[in-house]
């Protein structure tokens, strides 16, 4: 079912191109062939990515009505993630799959819609994915109830999703490969839930509920196979071992743990190691183990000592340099040092020297047009401290956008006493800044040496930077 009527259009011209008339051509043993394509509305970009275990296949340029269509001689059937930057899905192929796909850059996700060889179980999985991630956006109030009602909420919702399930693995023909992923995507997100609950209902309420959960509670760990490959970049289960992890050392703790504490986070890495023996698989959870805590812990001996234990439990060299590269990156952006010098324009497409900009103690904060809830929150949020601290300045970077797109998006929402520029470079900036989490901010002293880069103005002690 075509989930968003104003695509139909554009999905029939899709379909008219001629691709899919062979789509029942029977093909050899040998032959290994596939399509995909599809069309891109506001493209951010002039071509799609795709890509393998997060390594770049081929880069599918888009035509003069924003268009692309590939032909792979040989594709082995499995998990792929298509990205048109800077968002990502995943797509999965079966032996000779003839696949288009739907994109809107400024509603990527809810937009999606497969159509041809192979549509029937893309669409499960994003239907799935969606229902999964407002499933997610609710689990607050969730996480704070007692363990009884918690399990009876998860439970229902369960229910509901295996029910989503059964009736398209009923309809639909699919490949035994593919039921790995179709059912990891229904029961991961349901695990990861249970082992998110007991550190979140201590960090919200204050109350330990470990002694309290029944004896069954974890039973599911015995189902989950921590050693299929084709998991190694399957986000649900990615998300999984991390809370599975971060549980384990907060029961361990009997409740008490600091989140980011150096020993807890060396624990992890080791835990890892023994959980994981599928070496594809550990490096990856062990690199998101390695980027989640150099993103919140700044004691540059900690980080120092952390990195030296991943280096040597990581086998992937690609992952080991990016690890180091944020790592020196990092240490350049200690108190006292200054930020290095990018380019921005401002809104008349003038270039901006930041330097100049800086006449007084200024906390610099990013936002991209696609994700418009922090966009709106984040303005609020400076709004509300400027006029706090009248003797502060703001300045919000807009990263990840074109500069028409960022200029058309300074028209709809009010921007008053904040400075914005717009990043030429989006790429240098997260790489020499260390901005790999849009919810990062920096704070520089009046003569433009950092005071603390790596503060949240969201975090409720945001406020003690500035006093």
């Amino acid at each position: 079912m075509i989930k968003n009527l104003y695509l139909l259009p554009s999905v029939l011209a899709l379909l008219s191109l001629g691709l899919f008339t062979s789509c029942d051509k029977k093909h050899s043993a040998e032959d290994f062939t596939a399509y995909f394509g599809g069309e891109v509305l506001n493209p951010q970009t002039n071509y799609v990515l795709f890509l393998k275990d997060n390594e770049v296949i081929d880069t599918i340029f888009l035509d003069q009505k924003n268009r692309f269509l590939h032909k792979f001689d040989s594709l082995t059937p499995g998990l792929y993630i298509f990205k048109h930057q800077p968002e990502y899905q995943y797509v999965y192929f079966d032996k000779n799959d003839s696949l288009m796909v739907m994109i809107n850059s400024k509603d990527f996700d809810n937009s999606i819609v497969f159509c041809g060889r192979g549509d029937k179980k893309n669409n499960y999985l994003m239907e799935m994915y969606l229902s999964n991630e407002k499933d997610r956006s609710s689990m607050y109030d969730v996480f704070f109830r007692n363990s009884k009602d918690f399990i009876k909420n998860i439970d229902s919702s369960y229910a509901i999703r295996k029910k989503i399930y059964e009736k398209h693995k009923s309809k639909n023909e699919w490949s035994a490969n593919f039921d790995t992923i179709a059912l990891a995507s229904l029961e991961l997100p349901h695990y990861y839930k249970k082992e998110v609950y007991p550190y979140a209902h201590k960090f919200i309420s204050g109350e330990n509920v470990i002694n309290e959960l029944p004896k069954d509670y974890y039973n599911h760990r015995k189902n989950v196979d921590f050693n299929n490959p084709t998991f190694a970049n399957f986000y649900p289960y990615v998300n999984y071992v991390t809370s599975l992890l971060n549980n384990i050392t907060f029961t361990d703790k009997k409740g008490n743990i600091d989140e980011f504490a150096l020993e807890n986070n060396i624990k992890k890495l080791n835990i890892a190691d023994t959980l994981i023996k599928n070496n594809k698989i550990k490096n990856h959870v062990l690199n998101g183990l390695a980027l989640r805590y150099l993103m919140e812990e700044q004691n540059m001996f900690n980080n120092s000592t952390f990195v030296n234990r991943f280096l040597e439990l990581s086998t992937d060299s690609k992952m080991q340099n990016e690890i180091k590269t944020i790592e020196s990156a990092i240490n350049k952006l200690g108190a006292g040092n200054k930020l290095s010098a990018e380019k921005f324009v401002n809104e008349n497409n003038e270039p901006v020297d930041l330097s100049k900009l800086i006449t007084k103690e200024t906390v610099i904060f990013f936002f991209n047009t696609n994700i418009q809830t922090h966009l709106n929150s984040v303005h609020k949020k400076a709004f509300a401290l400027k006029k706090k601290y009248p003797n502060v300045n703001f300045i919000a970077i807009n990263i990840d956008d074109t500069y028409d797109e960022w200029e058309k998006k300074l028209d709809e929402f009010d921007h008053e006493n904040i400075i914005e520029i717009h990043a030429v470079n989006s790429e240098a900036i997260k790489e020499k800044w260390a901005v790999y989490k849009i919810h990062r901010s920096i704070i520089l002293n009046a003569d433009g040496t950092i005071k603390n880069a790596f503060v949240n103005l969201f975090d409720v002690n945001f406020e003690n930077n500035l006093k």
